[in-house]
């Protein structure tokens, strides 16, 4: 305060103390009016004041206006223009408009109003109250202070936010306001207030916002959308940069899985606006936070793995291979797959599958070497192409021996149709452009890095210098070039590559050596005393020479260990060697280069040191300088122990490997012990059912045979007397019984039908004779006709009942004669009546019989059957004592190993047994009953 009072009295008199005494009177009122409109319209005048009085207004009125908030905190009004104040007196958003000559006291008010006003730590929690009000003038302006103080005097604002209970949450609650100035303006709020503060990260996460800040991204329409979008992801990266337990809570939450539709950007990649492509460069930089080389190795890898799986690595890809993408968006999304797929072996092989949409496809990475060897692309894409080579190799084995071999004889196109990654690489360290030769030979060394077999395999690339003459090695064509005195960044790759390649490769070294001219090129820039600019061109020398020192097996007699040092004692001097050594570690770029894997750059001259080299140089650097001063004793002292450690662990992999193959014998067999006693449960399995299913039949039969039984006391034929359809034999007998009586009744009644016809024949007859004696009668009587009248006279009455007698008679024989045929008739129905029955019993018996066939049929299958499934639950015993055997000689090998084996098994097999011979001789007694 008294340093705002030293500002107010040394600005010169004048107009000013006009205006000071109406800010004090204006003061006065806020102080001591009764009236709310009074105090309401002084702390408006005051607003009104406050942008072109900032330092009069912040002095006079500061602490009026905190009382106004707490006080009259029923009006929403004078509260919001309290709160307008009091931001344009802290904020220092209006600084352009503070005149050049202004002092500097004035430029840093900001700062001292805020910290006036955090002093009493009530201030801010008061603010953090007034905050809870939905009241648009009241919430709006108090987010407002609240941002300004944080950007002032942050740390000092977040503790006090902190400490404050429920602090932060009432400001997670910014962000679901549904008046968009107010929520985006909160977005700017958490941004300065999650700025660098660990716990805070952490509370505003758990607080659920990254759900809502997503849901924001997706409404304002993604990588389309406005400034908005940019704030949330601002706001993201502070709360997941360098924060593993946020990071954790993202992977598990799913949150990765929402970013993938960030990336679909369309075939089109029409319209890249200056905020898309700003929206867009966040969003990579978002992902490349997750999975940072500096994170924890597990989180990165999770957060890897989780990317693949959704389809994010997939997306990344595409647009990595699109057309239309504008440089620094494609530059931005090598970087980010190169850190998406950094040793994570699923990524890494998903990543050389990807190919360009070329006609032929050609693989990404021979697309992206191209764009590193050609040195018309900007330094930055070349730089990350570099990046994603190195990423793709890192901790691959896999993808380096892809790498290098197609360097090799057997794998070169000699249609020349295709290029590969080798031929690309061979043709950047053999161009004329020494960016290219030095991306080439890092490159290169990162196909050989901590691989001993690919470095003895590169020993085999043979190059064609020029027509007529005899391929030379790679090896030799390095060397040569470092001979032919090139740039210095040219020979700093190339001696990078050699330190690298003859690193932990005594074979590599013996070829280098080989080459005589090598050792002399290689003590000659040594000794010289050049300019420092070659510096480290002699300490690269004194390391790759060191490296032919420690890593040499002394196979090559002209160039043994010893003569080698006294080489260096005699032209170059030990100390003088190993000062030129250290020039490597204390050259202005090597820090700056083992700090991070990313090559970044500001330009190519800045372009000397490999990340991964620094580390082999610490390594080696150590080793190398106690290798030169050792003595010739030391090193044979050296050599026996090395012999001895050697033989030592020699023994030890001999040990080691015997005892990993007693291992693996030792799991092949419980393996096969397992697999034995799931065949064996199978087996019993198996066994089970077929005792089941040979009971069953047994029953079967034992039923057939008891049926058969009953049917041979009631059936005198030779068929099996068994039920036919449901008819008993006793009814099949008492049918045919009936079937002879109604026979003989029918023959009955037949001859009584032919007794009665041939009585009505005799009737017919009689009655034909009584008719002749009236005729003749009559003829008498004509002749003579008194005898007729006499004979009518004496015989009048006889004759008349005698014609009356035979008129009765044939009355008689008529009605008998009807009634005959009426029985006729009923006897002729009788007869039809059971000849059908008898057709039908006929069909009947013939059913029976031929049900019965059938049933005899089904009985000798069923009895075959039955001695086939004897014979199979032979054989299945018979490989149940096979598989016992087996069982036992395992147990007998596991027991000879040293290993136990319960004896429980055993009698569990014993007791296998018994059952099965029990029911092998119950099956005997069923078959032979």
């Amino acid at each position: 305060m008294n340093f705002l009072r030293g500002v107010m009295g040394g600005q010169s008199a004048g107009p000013q103390h006009t205006e000071a005494e109406t800010i004090q009177k204006l003061c006065d009122r806020v102080a001591s009016s009764t009236l709310l409109d009074d105090r309401r319209n002084a702390v408006r005048a005051l607003k009104s004041l406050s942008k072109k009085y900032r330092l009069e207004v912040g002095i006079q009125a500061m602490e009026h206006l905190i009382h106004v908030l707490q006080t009259d905190r029923s009006d929403s009004e004078i509260i919001g223009y309290a709160l307008d104040t009091l931001y344009n007196i802290i904020s220092n958003d209006d600084e352009e408009e503070v005149e050049e000559n202004s002092t500097r006291p004035n430029e840093d008010l900001g700062s001292q109003f805020t910290e006036i006003f955090i002093k009493q730590q009530e201030n801010v929690t008061l603010l953090l109250s007034l905050l809870e009000d939905f009241d648009f003038h009241v919430r709006w302006p108090g987010v407002k202070l609240l941002t300004s103080l944080l950007k002032q005097l942050g740390p000092q604002v977040q503790q006090i936010i902190l400490v404050s209970p429920m602090g932060v949450s009432r400001l997670m609650d910014l962000l679901a306001d549904s008046r968009e100035v107010i929520r985006n303006d909160g977005v700017l709020l958490l941004q300065a207030l999650t700025r660098s503060n660990g716990a805070i990260q952490k509370i505003v996460a758990f607080e659920n916002a990254f759900e809502r800040l997503l849901d924001i991204i997706t409404e304002e329409g993604s990588s389309d959308g406005g400034i908005v979008v940019e704030d949330c992801l601002i706001l993201l990266q502070n709360l997941l940069k360098n924060n593993n337990s946020n990071q954790n809570f993202f992977k598990e939450g799913s949150y990765i899985q929402r970013m993938k539709p960030w990336f679909e950007v369309g075939d089109e990649n029409s319209g890249w606006s200056a905020q898309k492509v700003t929206n867009l460069h966040l969003m990579l930089q978002l992902v490349r936070v997750l999975v940072s080389p500096t994170n924890p190795p597990g989180a990165t890898s999770s957060c890897q793995k989780a990317m693949f799986h959704c389809g994010l690595l997939h997306q990344l890809c595409t647009i990595l291979m699109a057309t239309g993408v504008p440089a620094d968006i494609l530059t931005e999304t090598i970087n980010t797959v190169s850190e998406v797929i950094r040793g994570c072996q699923v990524n890494q092989d998903y990543f050389a599958s990807v190919n360009a949409p070329s006609n032929p496809p050609r693989p990404a990475i021979v697309v992206l070497l191209m764009s590193m060897v050609n040195e018309r692309q900007p330094f930055v894409l070349r730089c990350a192409v570099l990046y994603c080579f190195q990423c793709f190799l890192y901790k691959n084995q896999k993808g380096q021996g892809e790498i290098v071999s197609t360097l090799l004889p057997s794998t070169i196109d000699a249609t020349g149709n295709s290029i590969s990654a080798g031929q690309l690489l061979c043709g950047g360290l053999f161009s004329t452009d020494s960016l290219s030769n030095w991306c080439a030979a890092v490159a290169l060394a990162h196909a050989l890095q901590e691989n001993a077999t690919q470095k003895e395999q590169l020993l085999r690339v043979q190059l064609a210098t020029s027509i007529g003459n005899p391929p030379v090695s790679l090896l030799q064509q390095c060397t040569n070039i470092l001979a032919q005195g090139s740039k210095i960044q040219t020979r700093v790759g190339l001696l990078m590559l050699l330190c690298t390649w003859l690193s932990n490769c005594p074979i590599a070294v013996t070829h280098f050596l080989h080459n005589t001219a090598n050792v002399p090129f290689l003590t000659g820039q040594i000794a010289e005393n050049l300019g420092e600019e070659e510096h480290l061109v002699q300490g690269l020398c004194a390391l790759l020479l060191g490296i032919s020192i420690y890593f040499n097996d002394n196979s090559l007699e002209t160039y043994l260990k010893e003569k080698l040092k006294q080489l260096i004692e005699k032209r170059i001097g030990k100390e003088n060697f190993i000062e030129k050594l250290g020039f490597i570690s204390k050259h202005e770029l090597y820090s700056r280069a083992s700090q991070k894997p990313q090559p970044n750059f500001p330009s190519p001259e800045y372009m000397i040191f490999d990340h991964e080299f620094t580390k082999l140089v610490k390594e080696l650097e150590g080793v190398i300088t106690k290798a030169i001063y050792k003595s010739s004793e030391e090193d044979k002292k050296e050599e026996e122990v090395k012999k001895t450690l050697e033989q030592h662990d020699n023994i030890v992999t001999h040990y080691k490997n015997m005892i990993r193959e007693q291992d693996l014998q030792l799991e092949e067999l419980k393996h096969q012990v397992s697999t034995l006693k799931c065949q064996n449960e199978q087996l019993q399995t198996a066994v089970t059912q077929q005792a089941s299913q040979i009971q069953q039949q047994k029953d079967q039969y034992n039923l057939l045979k008891v049926q058969r039984g009953k049917d041979s006391q009631h059936q005198v034929s030779s068929n099996d007397g068994s039920q036919v359809n449901g008819v008993q034999p006793e009814e099949i007998s008492r049918l045919r019984e009936e079937i002879e009586e109604l026979k003989s009744n029918q023959q009955l009644l037949q001859s009584q039908l032919a007794e009665k016809d041939s009585l009505i024949e005799n009737l017919k007859s009689s009655q034909a004779a009584s008719g002749v004696h009236d005729l003749s009668a009559t003829a008498a009587s004509a002749r003579d006709a008194e005898q007729v009248a006499e004979l009518k006279q004496a015989k009048s009455v006889p004759v008349q009942g005698e014609s009356e007698n035979v008129t009765a008679a044939s009355t008689d024989v008529e009605g008998r004669l009807s009634a005959l045929l009426q029985e006729t008739k009923e006897l002729q129905n009788e007869i039809k009546i059971l000849s059908e029955e008898r057709t039908a019993l006929k069909e009947q018996l013939d059913s029976s019989n031929s049900t019965i066939a059938i049933l005899q049929n089904e009985k000798d299958k069923l009895e075959l059957e039955i001695t086939d499934s004897k014979k199979e639950q032979d054989d299945l015993l018979v490989l149940l004592a096979d598989q016992d055997q087996k069982i036992l000689s395992l147990k007998k090998k596991l027991k000879d190993l040293g290993h136990s084996v319960e004896e429980e098994d055993e009698l569990e097999s014993g007791d296998q047994d018994d059952e099965d011979d029990e029911n092998e001789d119950g099956k005997d007694h069923g078959l032979n009953i």
